[in-house]
C-alpha cells in the first residue's frame, strides 16, 4: 500500500512519547488516520471530488478547524484541536519546528469495544443503549441551528440534487457494485416519491425540520461508554449536513437494518419519535433510508478506484457497496 513519505514518517513511535506499544494507520478515500494508544491523528488527503475539495493546504486547514468546531456539539470531550505537521531537515513532526506542510485533527482515542458497531457484533447492545442514543439525537436536533438559508436545503430542488449526485456516481459502478435493474428501480422510485410528495417536503421546511445536523450518523460513528459520543460529522459540505432531521435518523436506522438488527432499527425510530414528537417519520423514513443506503454504496464504491488500497481492501469495499445497494432496493 503506497503512502506519502510524510505519512510513513509519522508512523514512527518516537513521535508519540514513551509507552505507545503500536502505531496503526487506517485509510479512507479522503483521510489518513493514525491511531496510537491514547490518541488519534486525522489527516485529510489532498483530494477533490464534486462534493469535497481538500486540494490545497489552506482548504485542509480550514476544514480541520471546521471539523473540530462542529464535532464538539456531540463529542466535546473527544476533539482536542488542530495540529500543524511540519518539515525540518527532511523529517516531519507535529507542530514543533520547520515549515508547515499540512494539518491534522487530534482526538482522544475512543474505546473500540464500546463502539455501537462492535456492541452489535458482540451482542452487547441493550434497549437502554438505543433509548439513550435516540434521546441524545432528538435533543441535539431540537437545539440544532435552523434558519432561512439552511431551510433551502430541504427544498425539492436541493433534495433532488443530492439524490442525482448519488446516481451520477453510482452509474459508473453498474456491473461492479449494482445492476442496471437495481439502479433504475431505485432512481425511478426516488423521482416518483419526490413528485408525489411535494406538499410534505414544503411542510417540513415550514415547520423548521431542516437543521444543521451531523450528516453522517451510522454505527461506526457512535460510541456508547459512560457517555454517548457521536463523532466524525460532515464538515466539508453543508449540502450534506443541512438536512431534514428524518434523513439523519434514517441513516442510523438503515445501518441497523444492514447489520440484520431491524428490531433495534424500529426501536430506535420509535424512541426518537417519542422524544421528538415528529409525526412525519413513517411517511419519509423509507425514502430517506433508501437515499442513505445509496450514499454508503456510493462511498464504498469509490474505494474500488483508490490506488492506495490493496486488492483485498478493494474487494471488501466492492462487496459492502453491493450489499448497501441491495438494501436500498429493498426499501422501494
Amino acid at each position: 500500500m503506497a503512502i506519502p513519505d510524510y505519512i510513513a514518517q509519522l508512523l514512527n513511535k518516537d513521535l508519540y512519547g514513551a509507552g505507545n506499544k503500536e502505531i496503526n494507520l487506517i485509510q479512507t478515500h479522503i483521510s489518513y488516520v493514525i491511531i496510537t494508544d491514547n490518541f488519534v491523528y486525522k489527516i485529510k488527503k489532498p483530494v477533490q471530488f464534486s462534493f469535497l475539495d481538500f486540494s490545497t493546504l489552506d482548504k485542509r486547514k480550514k476544514y480541520c478547524y471546521k471539523e473540530v468546531e462542529l464535532n464538539k456539539r456531540l463529542s466535546p470531550d473527544i476533539y482536542l484541536g488542530v495540529l500543524e505537521i511540519k518539515k525540518f531537515n527532511n523529517k516531519f513532526n507535529y507542530g514543533k519546528t520547520g515549515d508547515t506542510i499540512d494539518y491534522c485533527v487530534k482526538m482522544k482515542r475512543i474505546p473500540e469495544d464500546k463502539m455501537m458497531i462492535n456492541l452489535i457484533k458482540n451482542n452487547k447492545i441493550t434497549k437502554e443503549h438505543i433509548q439513550k442514543t435516540a434521546s441524545l439525537i432528538a435533543n441535539f436536533h431540537k437545539k440544532a441551528k435552523s434558519n432561512q438559508e439552511i431551510s433551502k436545503f430541504g427544498s425539492l430542488e436541493s433534495i433532488h440534487k443530492n439524490i442525482n449526485g448519488n446516481y451520477e456516481y453510482a452509474e459508473k459502478y453498474i456491473g461492479k457494485t449494482l445492476s442496471k435493474e437495481t439502479f433504475n428501480k431505485i432512481k425511478n422510485y426516488s423521482d416518483l416519491f419526490l413528485k408525489e410528495n411535494q406538499d410534505l417536503f414544503i411542510k417540513r421546511i415550514n415547520t423548521g425540520k431542516i437543521k444543521d445536523c451531523h450528516g453522517d450518523i451510522h454505527m461506526e460513528h457512535v460510541c456508547i461508554d459512560e457517555k454517548i459520543y457521536i463523532y466524525d460529522c460532515i464538515e466539508f459540505n453543508e449540502r450534506f449536513r443541512y438536512c431534514d432531521v428524518i434523513s439523519e435518523i434514517a441513516f442510523l436506522a438503515m445501518d441497523l437494518d444492514f447489520h440484520q438488527r431491524s428490531d433495534l432499527s424500529k426501536l430506535f425510530v420509535n424512541y426518537y419519535k417519542e422524544f421528538s414528537k415528529d409525526n412525519d417519520i413513517e411517511k419519509l423514513l423509507n425514502f430517506y433510508k433508501c437515499y442513505r443506503a445509496c450514499v454508503r454504496g456510493k462511498v464504498d464504491s469509490f474505494e474500488i478506484d483508490d490506488e492506495n488500497l490493496s486488492s483485498i481492501e478493494k474487494e471488501k469495499a466492492k462487496n459492502l457497496a453491493a450489499k448497501y445497494f441491495r438494501l436500498a432496493e429493498s426499501y422501494v
